[in-house]
């Protein structure tokens, strides 16, 4: 069983990257080199980007290796798989990991159990929209957004899209064109 998806580095530092490229590599099982860019919201860091494929759960084990590394932010994605559902993972040293369970479609899903928390914590300190935003991971779209856009031309813009859009924007492939069916 194979699953695919993709990592997105939104800015690294310069000698930071061949350690990103080693520690990935260790995980896909085979030697990567990943397209380094000037990331523009952040100068002086690189961006890059990687479709990957492997087994069900390398995209946890790809954010797992990569949290926590200071002046990183990366997204990965997997997509859903016999028996797996889709996941989303977002870093930033500011906020840490956030993980979210996600459709076909990138839509985040969330758990019946963790919407009635968010109703029996909403009406005391927070609101109902503060506690769903916690659920969709808003801190972390809002500080990656300046990261995305800064990607002109680069199909990591199209994340926050499918999000805020409910899918794929028109015209925009299911996949990256190195994993099209």
């Amino acid at each position: 069983m194979s699953a695919h998806g993709v990592l997105y580095v939104h800015s690294a530092p310069p000698a930071l990257c061949p350690h990103i490229e080693w520690a990935v590599a260790g995980i896909v099982g085979a030697p990567i080199s990943m397209p380094w860019v000037g990331q523009p919201a952040a100068p002086g860091a690189l961006r890059a980007e990687l479709a990957w494929q492997g087994r069900p759960g390398t995209g946890g084990a790809i954010a797992s290796a990569l949290a926590g590394w200071n002046r990183l932010r990366f997204e990965v994605t997997e997509d859903s798989s016999p028996g797996c559902d889709g996941v989303r993972y977002c870093y930033t040293p500011e906020l840490g990991t956030f993980t979210a369970v996600t459709a076909a479609n990138g839509d985040i899903l969330v758990p019946e159990g963790r919407l009635r928390s968010a109703l029996t914590l909403a009406g005391g300190d927070t609101s109902l929209e503060d506690e769903i935003g916690r659920l969709l991971g808003a801190a972390w779209d809002n500080e990656l957004e300046p990261f995305r856009r800064a990607a002109d031309g680069a199909p990591v813009r199209c994340l926050n899209a499918m999000l805020a859009q409910g899918g794929r924007p028109p015209g925009t492939p299911a996949y990256p064109p190195c994993l099209s069916p």
